[in-house]
Order: C-alpha cells, then sequence, then structure tokens
C-alpha cells in the first residue's frame, strides 16, 4: 500500500485529495497546524468514520515553519509521495502579512526539501502546488509553462521562489520534485473569503432574505476557473508521471468577476443589469426570471428544479444588489489569467470537464442548501 503525506489536508484541496487517495488504495496521512480551533470541517466525513480515521487515514500535528516537526513526521511515516498543499494562499492578505507569506510558501517549501534529504527519502515523489498568480502582469496571453514569470504581490513572489527552488532540488539532487501551475479551481468547499465563494454565499443570502447586497472589489478582474477535484486528480497525474516535471492545469477559457456575479445571480432566477462606472458601479435587479422560480407578488417563493423552498421580498426587480468597495482591491492588480493546459492533455491525458455554468451551479446549489439548512 502507497502512503502519501499531504500538507493543507483540512483545505479545499487537501480534502478532495484525500477523497481520490483513499479511492486509489493508499494510506493518506496529513499535517494539521496546532491552533486554538481545530477546523477538520472540509474532512469531518472523512475524520468522524470509524472505517478510515486511524486505520486509512492518520492526521499528524506539524507546521513548515518547524524543520524539526518535518524530519520527526518524515522518519515516523516514510511516504511514497508527498503533497504540499499548505500554504498562506490569500493573495490580498500576502500584501498584510508578507513575511508570514514567504516564511510559509517560500522557506516552508525549502525546509522540506531539505528534510527529505536529510532524512534520506531519496525516492519520494514531491508535489509543489503552485499558481497562476506566478504570472502576475501576463507576459503572454495564453499561460503555459514556458511563459516567462511576473508576479505581483507577495503571495506570488513566495510561489516563485517554491517553484525555482523545486526546479533547482530537482536537477542538483536528482529529487522526483515536480510543479503544478494551477490556475484557480473552485467548489463548495472553497473559503469564504475568496472571490467566487464569497459571491455564491453572499447571493444564497440575498436569496433567502439574510442579505440585501454583495460587495465586491474589481468587476472586470479576468480568471480561467475551473472545478476543484479534477484539478486534484490532476495532482495526482503530475506526481505518478514517467518523469519529474511542471504542468500547467488551467480549463483554457477566462471569465471575468463580473460575469461570475450575472452567472450566480441567473442560476437563483435573478438577471442583473449594471449602472454607472469604476468604484460608482452599481448591479441592479433587471428581472425575475420565471422559469427559475415561482413568483407571487414580485416575491421569489420556491425554486422550481429543486427541493428548495424559501420566500424573500429583497428581490424586486430595481433593487440595488452589488455594489464595488475599493478596500477589496489589490496594491497591484493582475487583470488577465488564461492557461494553455496543451501539455496536461498531451503527457498526463488530463482534461477540465466541468463547464463554467455547471461549477457556478454547483457551488449556489451548495450554499443556499447550506443556509436553508442552518437558518444562516
Amino acid at each position: 500500500m502507497k502512503k502519501a503525506l499531504i500538507t493543507g489536508i483540512t483545505g479545499q484541496d487537501g480534502s478532495y485529495l484525500t477523497e481520490i487517495l483513499l479511492e486509489k488504495g493508499y494510506e493518506v496521512h496529513g499535517i494539521i497546524r496546532r491552533s486554538s480551533s481545530f477546523n477538520t470541517s472540509r474532512i469531518d466525513h472523512l475524520y468522524h468514520d470509524p472505517e478510515i480515521l486511524d486505520k486509512k487515514m492518520f492526521l499528524h500535528y506539524g507546521d513548515l515553519v518547524d524543520t524539526s516537526s518535518l524530519n520527526r513526521l518524515l522518519e515516523k511515516i516514510e511516504p511514497d509521495e508527498i503533497y504540499n498543499l499548505a500554504a498562506q494562499s490569500h493573495v490580498k492578505v500576502s500584501f498584510e502579512i508578507p513575511d508570514y507569506t514567504a516564511q510559509v510558501d517560500a522557506l516552508g517549501t525549502l525546509r522540506f526539501l531539505d528534510s527529505i534529504r536529510e532524512v534520506g527519502l531519496g525516492k519520494v515523489k514531491f508535489y509543489q502546488a503552485s499558481t497562476s498568480e506566478l504570472f502576475g502582469k501576463v507576459q503572454e496571453v495564453p499561460q503555459s509553462e514556458t511563459t516567462p514569470f511576473y508576479p505581483r504581490s507577495p503571495y506570488g513572489v513566495a510561489k516563485l521562489y517554491g517553484y525555482w527552488i523545486i526546479v533547482n532540488y530537482r536537477e542538483a539532487y536528482d529529487l522526483f520534485a515536480s510543479n503544478g501551475i494551477l490556475f484557480n479551481h473552485e467548489s463548495p468547499r472553497r473559503g469564504e473569503t475568496f472571490v467566487t465563494r464569497k459571491i455564491t454565499r453572499a447571493v444564497s443570502r440575498i436569496v433567502t432574505g439574510l442579505d440585501d447586497n454583495l460587495s465586491v472589489g474589481n468587476l472586470d478582474s479576468k480568471r480561467d476557473w475551473g472545478f476543484a477535484p479534477e484539478f486534484c486528480e490532476g495532482m495526482w497525474r503530475i506526481l505518478n508521471y514517467k518523469i519529474a516535471d511542471d504542468f500547467v492545469l488551467a480549463t483554457g477559457e477566462t471569465r471575468t468577476v463580473r460575469e461570475f456575479i450575472e452567472c450566480t445571480f441567473r442560476e437563483v432566477g435573478i438577471e442583473i443589469g449594471w449602472k454607472g462606472n469604476a468604484e460608482k458601479e452599481i448591479g441592479i435587479i433587471k428581472s425575475i426570471i420565471n422559469d427559475k422560480f415561482e413568483i407571487v407578488k414580485n416575491k421569489i417563493v420556491s425554486r422550481k428544479d429543486s427541493n428548495f423552498s424559501f420566500t424573500t421580498s429583497n428581490c424586486v426587480p430595481g433593487a440595488k444588489i452589488v455594489t464595488v468597495n475599493p478596500n477589496y482591491y489589490r496594491p497591484t492588480e493582475v487583470d488577465l489569467l488564461i492557461g494553455n493546459p496543451e501539455k496536461a492533455k498531451r503527457e498526463l491525458g488530463w482534461r477540465a470537464k466541468t463547464k463554467f455554468t455547471d461549477l457556478v451551479k454547483i457551488m449556489i446549489d451548495a450554499d443556499v442548501e447550506k443556509v436553508l439548512r442552518r437558518g444562516y
């Protein structure tokens, strides 16, 4: 039985990757940080399964800023594969805590690689979670494995160090170490501070009468958004390729934040229009889509194509429902990201399958269901 070690196991990607590896028959070990809030919500269905916890999945305390903990865990577990997914991954936050971002995202990767060498695990395979934020101020469209990097945030800069130290140790010490340059990938497990989940979470609360407005930053930022479970399966393919190499995983399509908002509202039966420009721009309700909902006196009563049932009077034509908040702007913006996944298609047989509209539907349905179940 192969053994895999995952950092960031309680995150979006870590939880999906754990499920994938368990299905493939792996013994999965995850590193969690010791903190005041023990958050395993994304893996609770595994954590509370007596057939999995401490039999097929094992959790260990450790930290990428603590070399001794990495050494101890590598000696104890002796993994066949390591997936380094842990990071301070919020771009906006990286401007506020650049030192910590560098300690975890850059030097944390270096510590891990040195621990592998110190412990003597020369045959282990190491996956580094890289990012499309490496491209930042893009030098070509679309972006591929050969596109020059130009990061525009402390997060991107730290990840660039992580990328190059992987390449360097691969060449210098013959380590099987690979970079997955993953473009944005989303799911219902995405953190609520990330823009896609912030949108679906807010829209679910608006349509159920708990909020009346969505506040966002740059409406015209363009991103290549895919479905997280598919990208996590791609991580496994990268690490099980015949040689250590670097791959872009992306859908090859780009959409604006504005389009994501419009599509999300459309999924709950609301057509959005726009007025004004720049920081003064607002989104208003143009109409209620009757084929999505039962309408009684301009009130949304119930969704026809699901089990959702609720009543709200927030959503009436003409209501202001989206505003722009300049506080959400980054000091240096990344305006356009669109990946070229041809190498992954050709060499790994990997491709993104979930369409943009289907991704949005998956996310908003999950958030509406969650709000109705919890009541908040």
